[in-house]
């Protein structure tokens, strides 16, 4: 019977012990874990499970989307292809990059601390999308009404003097840029300290 090497290579499984003293990866163990697709499957199942697997859930997904097919509809061999390659190579890499806490005996999977340094490689759906020019579109049409209505005289407006309207549309695009500036510079801080951690 032969046994499927389940080992990092020797440059890797090096850099992957180096790194747990410093709670950090290289990025060759994270380029060698995300280069298989199975590997990225499981990062994203786990991101939208949000909790602890089972390697039967798991397998059974992953089989699923590898068929372009329902669950329900895959047959015992392409479920057990898929848990097989899991149980025996992939899950235990993972493990000892600190990527998923793997039970194997229990059979049980969840996302671990260096999880979040393989997530900003990854395209998901769960990634949050920076959509400021939507805000800074609807404040510039919102901006040119108020200022074109007091401008014009259109009532409540007309009131009001036109430097107050304008005054009020930059303040409120200030403002925005304010928050836009904050937002951007915490997202920076977090992902500084990722890469941080990765050597």
């Amino acid at each position: 019977m032969s046994s499927i090497d389940t080992s990092l290579p020797d440059e890797i499984s090096s850099s992957v012990s180096q790194s747990e003293d410093d709670e950090g990866l290289s990025k060759d163990v994270i380029f060698e874990l995300l280069k298989n697709r199975r590997r990225r499957e499981v990062l994203a199942y786990l991101l939208e499970a949000e909790e602890t697997v089972t390697l039967g859930e798991l397998a059974e997904q992953i089989a699923a989307w590898e068929n372009d097919t329902d669950v329900n509809a895959l047959s015992s061999d392409q479920r057990k292809r898929v848990y097989v390659a899991l149980y025996q190579t992939h899950l235990p890499k993972m493990d000892d990059a600190g990527i998923v806490e793997y039970d194997q005996d229990r059979g049980l999977i969840t996302l671990a601390d260096n999880a979040d340094l393989l997530m900003m490689y990854l395209d998901t759906d769960s990634h949050q999308q920076d959509r400021w020019d939507r805000w800074y579109g609807l404040l510039s049409v919102g901006g040119v009404g108020l200022v074109g209505a007091a401008f014009f005289g259109v009532p409540p407006l007309s009131a009001v003097p036109i430097i107050a309207v304008a005054g009020t549309v930059v303040l409120a695009f200030l403002l925005l840029s304010a928050v836009h500036t904050v937002r951007n510079r915490r997202r920076e801080r977090s992902v500084n300290g990722k890469l941080s951690r990765i050597e």
